[in-house]
């Protein structure tokens, strides 16, 4: 798990657990730090190690045991990143980009299960194409390249694990999703998230990755200062 504050002069501490596969060096995760730090927030940011053989080991608990030693702040999870954002204690508000709470449709329940019983933590399973069409118009070549493309069956298991224990999402949760997203199954939202509080985008996968993001971005930094107070009146942005 790698950590890097953005922002140390910040007024307000923000911690953003990001994507599997998402780098600081990406030009479209660097957009969404930089926003996030222009709003004057301090930006605890976590990258995801891309193969683990225990979700609580690995993802969770240095997180956990990170956001601990906070006096408060705001939270911001995206994909898999909201997979461990939701079983985080202390957070004002939470706001979750396309949460990954269940696999796509491209996943089938029993092919995931007869993989999770495979005993390796070798990564060799293909999660297929994450091209411009899936993640957004904008994602760049050096994004696409340097995302990974092998997943072990022990992750496969854990991370199945981790969407079957989902908690109760807070009341106040705002989510940004797109109903193209391939990448997530978009049920588990709408089972755990008034729908109220959920702002659809048009675009992929990473909000941040897609055309939509200058016309949501307000609303998301209204999300992270107020919940959903702000997003209950306009649960849509307009395309």
């Amino acid at each position: 798990m790698r950590h890097r504050i953005f922002n140390d002069d910040g007024d307000e501490d923000l911690v953003f657990v990001m994507g599997w596969g998402n780098r600081w060096t990406h030009e479209n995760v660097s957009w969404l730090l930089g926003t996030l730090t222009e709003a004057d927030y301090r930006v605890h940011a976590f990258e995801l190690p891309t193969n683990i053989d225990d979700f609580k080991a690995d993802w969770l608990e240095p997180v956990a045991e990170y956001v601990r030693d906070l006096d408060g702040y705001q939270l911001l999870g995206h994909s898999a990143g909201a997979l461990i954002a939701q079983a985080l204690d202390g957070a004002d508000n939470h706001v979750y980009l396309s949460p990954w709470w269940g696999y796509g449709e491209g996943f089938p329940d029993p092919v995931l299960e007869a993989v999770s019983a495979v005993p390796t933590t070798f990564p060799c399973l293909p999660i297929g194409d994450l091209d411009r069409e899936a993640l957004g118009e904008l994602a760049t070549d050096h994004q696409i390249a340097t995302t990974p493309s092998w997943v072990s069956p022990a992750f496969v298991r854990e991370t199945r694990r981790a969407q079957r224990d989902l908690l109760t999402i807070d009341h106040d949760a705002v989510v940004f999703c797109s109903l193209r997203d391939p990448v997530v199954d978009l049920q588990p939202i709408g089972e755990r998230v008034p729908a109220a509080h959920v702002v659809l985008y048009d675009g992929g996968h990473e909000l941040f990755s897609s055309a939509a993001r200058e016309r949501s971005v307000d609303l998301l930094l209204a999300a992270l200062e107020d919940g959903s107070d702000a997003v209950e009146e306009r649960p849509t942005v307009p395309a």
